[in-house]
């Protein structure tokens, strides 16, 4: 039998193992992939919306993995990685199979297996960390994630520097451009492989195969649950205008109908390295905010970051105003990286962690395969500016709802 504490120091030490891995994968689905979609194969707004949506695909069926993994009777680091490994096998189709059609489906698939077991792994963050220690460890391994995925992202931006411009052909294109792009999808599918080894070796407990019943049984507990309802509501508003305006971020600086036209590696700087600095820098200062402020009040802290995060990055055409922009963005997404995976930890009763989390990621998919349909199509009549004020406003909104949650915490305490 193993103790808790090392318990935790073994899900510790191989969750920043698994962190540096994610990192790389991060900046496949945040820029990479949607990079090769505009620059190589040229792909209209349906079919990089949908590369846009695939994490967010994987955590609209989180529902089901969970389900599926409870009847299995297997334990969640299992699940997790076997998900993580089929998709390496993703990246490597998309690698060997150069076509469009291949490309999108491939992509889709590899990203919604890095998000669909997210429930899970809040299971394990749940029963291997300490309560009073949870988001400071988590935050930690998340460190190595952010330093990862600011490395690679240089990189990256360094291999796809001579990749083909808009409209051409992939199979005229010369090969080197063709072969950097490949070097790409086939780190991405190294990467998934190595993270999902990490992960099978973290000891976990097999979830309750008697609690099965059907995929959306944490519904329920949205109708009973006030508190919860009443996050969720405000999350969907704030998540829907950043989840929105995130892949806008590429299009709004690679493609020249914008006015930018910016190159590979200035894109990679402004979409992933000053970003993951800023994370880098203050995600431990918000894992131990974590631990000990109340959530709602961080929560509404952090949206007010990404509101005017987002209206500063497309207001201003100029470095300057990208740069500042892209820092706000950073600061506040090393805070909701933590509220976002940890917060259901701090609401929901311990033997239902996972189905709330289930609920929280199937809600986050939802407004994650919208978002990107609905960005896409407006950005085809929509200024990027006019795009970035009306999310602005609804994170503000999305503040408004969880002020009396902040209210009522603070009577509690009187």
């Amino acid at each position: 039998m193993i103790s808790p504490a090392e318990r935790a120091r073994i899900t510790f030490r191989m969750e920043r193992w698994r962190s540096i891995f994610g990192g790389i994968i991060e900046t496949a689905g945040n820029t990479f992939l949607l990079l090769i979609a505009t620059r190589v194969f040229d792909l209209g707004p349906w079919a990089k919306a949908l590369i846009a949506a695939g994490t967010s695909v994987g955590l609209l069926i989180s529902p089901l993995v969970v389900n599926t993994a409870r009847g299995l009777g297997w334990a969640p680091s299992r699940a997790v990685s076997t998900l993580l490994a089929l998709g390496g096998l993703g990246c490597l189709t998309v690698t060997l199979l150069p076509h469009p059609i291949v490309y999108t489906a491939g992509c889709v698939f590899a990203l919604l297996t890095s998000t669909c077991a997210i429930p899970l792994m809040t299971q394990i963050y749940h029963d291997n960390y300490p309560s009073e220690q949870r988001g400071r460890l988590y935050s930690s391994a998340f460190m190595a994630r952010i330093g990862s995925a600011m490395i690679f992202a240089w990189i990256g931006g360094q291999i796809l520097d001579s990749t083909p411009m808009p409209g051409a052909n992939p199979a005229a294109s010369s090969g080197a451009g063709m072969e950097r792009w490949r070097w790409m999808t086939a780190i991405f599918a190294i990467a998934y492989l190595a993270a999902a080894a990490a992960v099978r070796r973290i000891p976990t407990r097999s979830l309750d195969t008697g609690s099965a019943i059907h995929p959306l049984q944490g519904l329920r507990f949205v109708r009973e649950d006030p508190v919860f309802r009443n996050a969720l509501m405000a999350w969907m508003l704030m998540g829907f205008a950043n989840l929105a305006m995130l892949p806008i971020r590429v299009e709004y600086l690679g493609n020249p109908r914008h006015g930018l036209g910016l190159n590979a590696p200035q894109i990679a700087w402004l979409t992933l390295v000053i970003p993951n600095a800023a994370r880098w820098i203050m995600s431990p200062v918000w894992g131990r905010l974590f631990d000990r402020m109340n959530f709602f009040r961080l929560r509404v802290t952090l949206n007010a970051g990404f509101a005017i995060g987002i209206a500063t990055f497309f207001m201003s055409e100029t470095p300057v105003g990208l740069v500042v922009g892209a820092i706000f963005y950073g600061i506040s997404t090393a805070g909701g990286d933590v509220a976002w995976g940890l917060w259901v930890t701090k609401v929901a009763p311990p033997e239902h962690v996972t189905d709330y989390m289930a609920v929280h990621t199937f809600s986050t998919g939802i407004r994650g395969v919208l978002a990107p349909l609905c960005a896409f199509q407006a950005v085809q009549s929509l200024a990027p500016a006019t795009m970035g004020w009306i999310a602005a406003a609804m994170i503000v909104a999305a503040c408004g709802l969880l002020i009396p949650e902040i209210r009522a915490a603070d009577a509690r305490k009187q």
